[in-house]
């Protein structure tokens, strides 16, 4: 029997993974804490709104309720839901000042922790398909971001002597998250860079979730890359969803973000890497120690642009929709 806290409740992501952790019966009590109220209904899960920058609140929510398993499912991805400079404030401060009150808990048993194939970074000579072994070498604020985050959580599992995982997702799109990637590539026009642009591999948001709660009962100590397998460069993805790829080389890029921000889909760095230099990794070592099997990037790319007629999963507690 086990308590669960979960940062990010909130979100789509965190919501999701609550209501999976629900319906188990080996989890007693699940706390959840956020900056904004759950997405879907909760049943028995608890819920604290926190300010990212209000580390006293957190210290003491996450003490009194003394977690065995963390699941930092709170990053802010720019211009998901925040501004780029609120996500990166926002990531560091939950990340500091939850990680570390939990490493103080007695009966913390496991850190999980949301991150992103962003950390390898795309340098040049940078490994196209990295796996756990690579260096993290981050080339964009997101992607430094998250570097952070596993950092922190390592320190943290020092501190406490627990196993901690850090999910290295790639890309999260899907029917119903504020991804700004998905939100660029279901513009009518979407710019691309006919010169340069490499495969990329995403993940469905489903998929990410169900592998948040598998992790947590894994006890993995150290990174896993969780991918769909396969990859499309961005020409395919757009035209896959029927739309009039616009190719774009050099400053024009500044043109089309601008564009873009004007239509409601801002670009921010780390979308725009992807876009251009690709953006895949290994993810062999989490299907084996997670017992996953993600969804194929194609799959995911083509219920994106099917998002209107994708179902919430149904809640097997209550059977309304998640």
């Amino acid at each position: 029997m086990v308590r669960v806290l979960i940062t990010g409740m909130g979100g789509e992501l965190g919501t999701r993974v609550a209501n999976l952790l629900e319906g188990d019966d080996r989890v007693t009590d699940i706390l959840g804490i956020d900056l904004f109220p759950p997405r879907r209904r909760i049943f028995r899960s608890e819920f604290h709104r926190v300010e990212p920058g209000d580390r006293r609140k957190a210290v003491r929510i996450v003490r009194d309720f003394d977690p065995e398993v963390v699941l930092h499912v709170g990053i802010f991805e720019p211009h998901s839901r925040t501004s780029p400079t609120e996500a990166r404030l926002g990531t560091a401060a939950s990340a500091v000042s939850v990680l570390g009150a939990a490493a103080s808990c007695p009966s913390l048993k496991a850190i999980v922790v949301r991150s992103g194939i962003e950390v390898y970074g795309r340098r040049r000579g940078a490994p196209t398909v990295p796996d756990e072994s690579c260096e993290l070498d981050p080339t964009s604020p997101f992607g430094r971001s998250l570097a952070h985050v596993e950092q922190v959580a390592h320190d943290a599992g020092q501190v406490a002597g627990v196993p901690v995982t850090s999910l290295r997702l790639a890309p999260i799109v899907g029917p119903s998250i504020p991804s700004p990637l998905g939100r660029y590539l279901r513009l009518p026009f979407v710019a691309v860079d006919p010169l340069s642009e490499l495969p990329f591999s995403l993940l469905h948001q489903e998929d990410a979730c169900q592998a948040m709660v598998a992790a947590a009962w894994a006890s993995h100590d150290g990174p896993l890359n969780v991918v769909g397998p396969g990859a499309v460069t961005a020409t395919q993805a757009v035209l896959m969803g029927r739309r009039v790829p616009v190719p774009v080389i050099g400053p024009g890029w500044l043109l089309a973000a601008a564009a873009a921000e004007m239509l409601g889909a801002p670009l921010p760095p780390h979308s725009r890497e992807l876009l251009t230099r690709g953006c895949t990794a290994d993810g062999a070592r989490a299907r084996t120690v997670l017992e996953l099997a993600p969804r194929t990037t194609h799959d995911v790319v083509t219920q994106l642009y099917r998002w209107h007629t994708v179902a919430h999963p149904v809640s097997s507690e209550a059977g309304t929709p998640a």
